[in-house]
């Protein structure tokens, strides 16, 4: 069944060229013009992932996210036209997965809505099907549920995968690199700071007290690593 993406932009000419170059990488493809729109579109057609960009009229793309992350944790990755640092991690804090700066190549956006796909989606094969139970953690790759002491954590595709990959090896430091790598495959950009703002928002919804984690550990100079008691 195909997938299908929500292209949310205000300019008419990059919603119709993202349609058709979507659809014909076999995608099923909904627009929406502003965050409002989107909205609307995005609880009627319950979309895989979401494009988003970011400037737009009504209500622009931060907002749009800040009000959906309320109710669903579908991926999210931003068109941003804009350099600035700062944008971009706003919109990781607001629970985007990932970001493309435009303008940007059509055969590279393919790319990175695949990757983002990939880590939303449930394990093709049973040996990934795994259940991973650390200390009071438990993450169950097939039913992408994790709970702590049976309460129920909801993550992002990109927070349940780093969640994981630390998970793997309890107690072992992992580099920003070697979790932008685990992240993003063979997507190419990103920075290492990506990686801080997703630890940070992890903690938020996994720790008692996001400034002194429990399970999610800075190494300073390093990295981080997954402890328990």
């Amino acid at each position: 069944m195909s997938k299908t993406l929500l292209v949310v932009d205000d300019k008419l000419s990059v919603q119709a060229l993202l349609r058709d170059y979507l659809t014909e990488n076999g995608y099923r493809v909904v627009t929406a013009s502003n965050g409002r729109e989107a909205i609307f579109a995005a609880r009627q057609e319950k979309p895989d992932l979401i494009l988003l960009d970011i400037m737009m009229p009504e209500m622009d793309g931060f907002t749009f996210l800040k009000t959906y992350r309320k109710e669903r944790e579908t991926p999210v990755i931003l068109l941003t036209a804009k350099l600035e640092e700062t944008d971009k991690v706003i919109g990781l804090e607001l629970g985007a997965d990932d970001y493309v700066t435009k303008p940007f190549g059509m055969a590279e956006l393919v790319a990175r809505i695949r990757a983002v796909l990939r880590r939303a989606e449930r394990p093709a094969s049973s040996t990934d099907s795994e259940v991973l139970r650390v200390g009071a953690v438990t993450l169950d790759s097939e039913t992408r549920r994790v709970t702590i002491s049976e309460r129920r954590i909801d993550l992002t595709p990109s927070e349940f995968a780093l969640l994981g990959c630390l998970m793997r090896t309890p107690g072992k430091v992992f580099s920003r690199l070697d979790l932008l790598e685990a992240l993003k495959g063979d997507s190419l950009e990103g920075s290492e700071r990506t990686i801080d703002v997703h630890i940070r928002n992890l903690r938020a919804k996994i720790e008692e007290d996001a400034a002194e984690p429990r399970f999610v550990q800075t190494v300073f100079g390093v990295g981080y690593r997954f402890t328990h008691d």
